[in-house]
């Protein structure tokens, strides 16, 4: 067998020879719009229908008008349908619908409600589409053949208002794309006003923001905006618009971006309830019905409706953006244009429209007023017109003898040898060349116009004003200014809810949800572990552990991950960089940094600190000299002053009040002395009221500082080892004992 022949092809021709045509007609007669506002598809879609009549008559299929398209859009029967739903009323893709439905078209916001069939279906064209058939008969556009040469159809439509404006049109074409936002059709009607006033200021200030189908609300930034506007390239923000019920406490969606559907924004909802991340939310529905969209999240008592709303905006596709692109054929040829560049292109359409127009119509009158005057010369003596005709031989041989005997041409002869006998009398023929002024007067009003740019301009001016007073709609979309929406904190991001948090012995940390502890009151440790602390919080707030280094480590309580009854929690050592052999004494949940600290030492001082000397507007997560003794004895939290009982080593007792000992704002303070050293004792423990048992409490009660006083035999305390028992203990017996260790344990 002999080897076969490579061919050597030149990659760059072959693109050029096979690819390029195909690109090419994506590009100029697929994908992107021109400057009437239609992309080819649309245009052949609404043309068919102008031919059927459907302008003025009656709904028909929506099967029928798919069958008439294809006789100049050779495509499926359903590719058309679907282009032909994005322009009906009843699908509310577009802000001005082209085409009047009845049934059902789905809808544009919703991705899983499909439209009926076309069997099903009916159509006719929208009162508005008068504007982009005005005069097509008037050789304002010019006509090409269909792929068959069969019939003929308009390459562009004469639309007498800025259309590819007024509309949102999308395309992908190949290496390029398009993505055009649409306008109020009133504003925009107004800033082509001011253009052609040659007021560009006035044009931008006319558009205050785009307007979508949809609704919603869209974030006005006015340099985003201007930059749009003068590149035709940009992103602006669209916000959904939703209502709080306090009575059934929901928040019901009514109006979504024009960039999502109700499915999507669900399906997204759904996730962060289902990853544990939004907990505010009970249950979502869709209850969208024939009045329109609406989607109901049921809220958990408590939940600010305001903090949800905030976090789905930012999680969710309840807020999104629009990219826009604002590319268009313009003669042939792909252009990206901001609103004057394509303002300016559609004026120079327009105008050259309305120039066929008026050309047409002059060249209509000039051959009316042509036939007049020969009409008119025949007056002169209709006898012998009449005659002529009669004595004529042949039927050819009329227009002849007429034009021979009046010196009149062949057309004016066929016009009038074509009256009719019942015509030939004095008012007929007085009243037709009575017209002849009336021409004349009105080609040279035409002729004045087609020389006049000024003119010209003027009515597109008052056409455009009668069309917004016409066709105008308020606005759907909301302004909402960027200056005057709060910057979102990203405590707001949070979900919240309350929770508690429990403290180990052995190091670990669990945080879990009030719902998940419900019957589940019973926690899991390792063995031989105990719990020493456990505290009421809320998710959004902030965790401060107090280590026997003098430190206190801060975490995000919405950090951790939630865990349950059944977990061991957290090891802390995984969460805080904590030393060898170093312990975390104590805990503190805050979301406001209220409260105060108070720490008590061996020496027999207390420091008493504001909860907000740990507060810090940086992120730190460890703080040195957290209190300012190592030898620490007693550490506890409290919102307002209280009692406590301080007990040293050699049986002396003191009940003191808080409030006696100052504030200080440093940290690391000592404080003062509560309990004066005797015979070189120490201070043990700080307890409770409730933890004593004193027959007579103001035995024990004096003005700090002082010595204390002995502890009666009869009366007894509590003391609270690493892992409380709950037991009372006489403090003789606790001393003899040598528990000092244990009595160092905060509670």
């Amino acid at each position: 067998m002999k080897n076969p022949k490579v061919q050597q092809l030149n990659v760059v021709d072959t693109l050029e020879t096979n690819y390029m045509p195909y690109a090419m007609s994506v590009i100029i007669s697929r994908a992107l719009p021109e400057i009437d506002g239609l992309k080819p598809s649309h245009r052949k879609i609404l043309y068919t229908m102008y031919g059927m009549g459907l302008l003025k008559g009656n709904l028909t299929k929506s099967a029928n008008i798919v069958g008439q398209t294809m006789k100049i859009h050779p495509h499926g029967d359903m590719a058309i349908y679907e282009t032909m739903v994005r322009m009906t009323k009843g699908n509310q893709s577009l802000l001005m619908p082209l085409v009047e439905s009845k049934g059902n078209f789905g809808r544009a916001y919703s991705r899983d409600m499909a439209f009926a069939a076309p069997r099903y279906t009916e159509a006719k064209l929208m009162p508005v589409m008068t504007e982009f058939f005005a005069a097509i008969n008037k050789d304002t556009v010019p006509f090409v053949p269909n792929y068959d040469n069969t019939t003929k159809e308009p390459t562009l439509l004469p639309v007498t208002f800025p259309s590819i404006l007024a509309n949102p049109n999308q395309g992908i074409a190949v290496g390029m794309a398009s993505n055009i936002c649409p306008f109020n059709l009133v504003e925009l009607c107004e800033a082509t006003n001011k253009l052609i006033d040659d007021d560009v200021e006035g044009m931008y200030e006319a558009l205050q923001a785009p307007d979508f189908p949809s609704g919603g609300e869209i974030v006005r930034n006015k340099a985003e905006l201007r930059r749009i506007y003068e590149t035709g390239l940009g992103s602006f923000t669209l916000r959904s618009v939703y209502h709080y019920d306090a009575k059934d406490n929901v928040i019901e969606i009514t109006e979504i971006p024009y960039t999502t559907t109700i499915e999507a924004i669900m399906e997204k909802i759904t996730a962060l309830i289902k990853s544990g991340s939004l907990k505010e939310i009970n249950d979502l529905r869709d209850e969208t019905d024939l009045k329109g969209l609406k989607l109901t999240l049921d809220l958990k008592k408590g939940v600010d409706p305001e903090r949800v709303m905030v976090r789905l905006f930012r999680q969710t596709p309840l807020q999104d953006s629009f990219s826009c692109n604002f590319n268009l054929i313009i003669d042939g040829r792909p252009q990206v244009l901001g609103v004057k560049g394509i303002l300016t292109e559609w004026l120079k359409f327009r105008m050259d429209t309305l120039q066929r127009q008026l050309i047409f119509e002059r060249s209509e009158k000039e051959k009316q007023l042509h036939v007049l005057k020969g009409l008119e010369v025949i007056l002169l003596d209709i006898d012998k017109a009449i005659a002529i005709i009669r004595n004529t031989d042949k039927e050819k041989q009329v227009v002849p003898n007429l034009m021979d005997a009046f010196g009149i041409d062949e057309i004016q002869s066929e016009y009038v040898a074509e009256i009719k006998l019942r015509h030939l009398n004095r008012e007929y023929l007085l009243k037709q060349t009575k017209n002849i002024q009336d021409l004349e007067k009105a080609i040279k009003e035409l002729t004045a116009l087609i020389d006049s740019p000024a003119k010209q301009k003027k009515r597109i001016a008052q056409e455009l004003k009668r069309i917004a007073d016409t066709y105008g709609q308020p606005r759907k979309t909301a302004i909402v200014s960027q200056d005057k929406l709060p910057e979102p904190s990203p405590v707001l991001m949070i979900s919240d809810y309350n929770l508690k948090v429990f403290l180990t012995r052995d190091g670990y940390l669990k945080k879990i949800p009030l719902t998940s502890l419900r019957g589940n009151f019973e926690q899991k440790l390792k063995p031989k572990d105990c719990l020493i602390q456990e505290m009421d919080g809320e998710n959004r707030g902030d965790l401060i552990l107090f280590s026997n280094r003098q430190k206190a480590y801060k975490l995000k309580l919405y950090e951790l991950e939630d865990s349950k009854a059944s977990d061991l929690g957290n090891y802390l050592p995984n969460l805080v960089p904590m030393e060898p052999e170093e312990k975390i004494l104590y805990m503190v949940a805050t979301t406001d940094y209220s409260g105060m600290m108070f720490f008590a030492f061996s020496s027999g001082k207390a420091a008493k600190i504001p909860l907000s000397a740990y507060e810090t507007k940086t992120n730190r997560k460890v703080l040195a000299n957290a209190y300012g003794d190592p030898a620490l004895r007693d550490i506890r939290f409290f919102q307002e002053d209280c009692r406590l009982v301080a007990v040293s080593n050699i049986n002396k007792v003191l009940i003191f009040d808080t409030a006696q000992i100052n504030l200080k704002t440093t940290r690391s303070a000592m404080g003062i002395q509560v309990i004066k050293s005797k015979k070189g004792s120490e201070l043990v423990a700080v307890l409770a009221p409730e933890e004593v048992t004193f027959a007579n409490p103001d035995y024990y009660r004096a003005n700090i500082p002082a010595v204390g006083t002995y502890l009666k035999k009869e009366d007894r305390l509590t003391l609270h080892g690493e892992c409380d028992t709950g037991e009372n203990v006489n403090l003789m017996e606790l001393l003899e004992s040598n528990t000092e260790e244990s009595s160092e344990k905060p509670e």
